[in-house]
């Protein structure tokens, strides 16, 4: 019979935890579910009203985002000087502050991508199938174009080519070279946040971290605005950089176009090979 001294001296180790030790318990005794990957194609989805009002959400989010920040841009570029405007900070606020108010608002209709390079790197992940990344790439694209309209109708023509319409190119002083490195790196902080905040083991019982995905989503868009305005203008979404090229139209936005989409695609298949290969080893865990 145990006696009562030795409930005392044995603390917290009195219930031991007899459970294996290192990736056996990981693979094994998982106290979380794995969600399972998503098929390339799925017919289903074509006829379920879910899928179309995703894609609508995708479309008004983007919307509304490429509708605050190059709004945002322009006002900054306008000011005379630094101190009467939000400045650079304030740009990559607007940034990361939009991303985090929709992404909260749209996660749990359409996951709240937002963004091609997001959903190109979840595509690849196998978070969902082809026909819904299509889907929610070409409506993104469609309402970031929208959104750079709207700025353009309020700002007026004049006002919003001599501003440079939000669009994004590389800075003086940089190379194409280090645009796209710039891009490619940018990319993978988001994708990379999106995936580890996205995470299934999140709800794992030695997991101490509070699941509230569009906080460090937001705050990565924030700190690689910060990080890269002065260099490319922070593309890493190649709606928000198409939005404002097709809408500002100018030689320069579209000579550099390219590096807007090559970047964030590199970054993002870089961030998913890293998360889930190397970081959860989906692949091992599947097989």
């Amino acid at each position: 019979m145990e006696r009562k001294e030795d409930r005392v001296h044995s603390g917290t180790h009195r219930f031991r935890d007899r459970r294996e030790l290192g990736t056996s318990v990981q693979i094994h005794d998982k106290d979380y579910k794995e969600p399972p990957a998503a098929p390339l194609f799925e017919a289903a989805e074509l006829t379920c009203w879910s899928f179309y009002r995703a894609a609508i959400a995708e479309f008004t989010a983007t919307f509304l985002f490429e509708y605050i920040t190059i709004l945002t841009v322009i006002e900054v570029a306008k000011s005379p000087t630094k101190c009467s405007s939000v400045g650079v900070q304030g740009i990559a606020w607007a940034f990361g502050g939009m991303i985090f108010t929709l992404v909260y608002c749209t996660s749990g209709i359409s996951g709240g991508h937002i963004n091609p390079a997001v959903t190109f790197g979840l595509f690849l992940g196998r978070k969902l199938s082809l026909t819904r990344a299509i889907l929610y790439i070409v409506m993104q694209c469609g309402g970031a174009i929208c959104g750079a309209g709207v700025v353009k109708w309020f700002q007026g023509q004049r006002e919003f080519e001599l501003r440079g319409g939000g669009a994004n190119v590389v800075s003086d002083g940089y190379s194409k070279v280090d645009g796209f490195g710039a891009e490619i790196i940018g990319t993978f902080v988001l994708v990379y946040t999106v995936f580890s905040a996205t995470d299934a083991k999140l709800s794992a019982r030695d997991s101490h971290v509070p699941i509230l995905a569009p906080l460090p989503i937001g705050f990565a868009v924030f700190l690689v605005h910060l990080a890269t305005i002065p260099i490319t203008g922070t593309g890493i979404n190649p709606a928000r950089s198409l939005g404002a090229a097709i809408i500002y139209d100018r030689k320069q936005a579209w000579d550099e176009h390219w590096i807007f989409w090559a970047g964030p695609f590199t970054g993002a298949a870089i961030a998913a090979a890293y998360h889930q290969i190397l970081i959860r080893a989906i692949p091992c865990k599947q097989s």
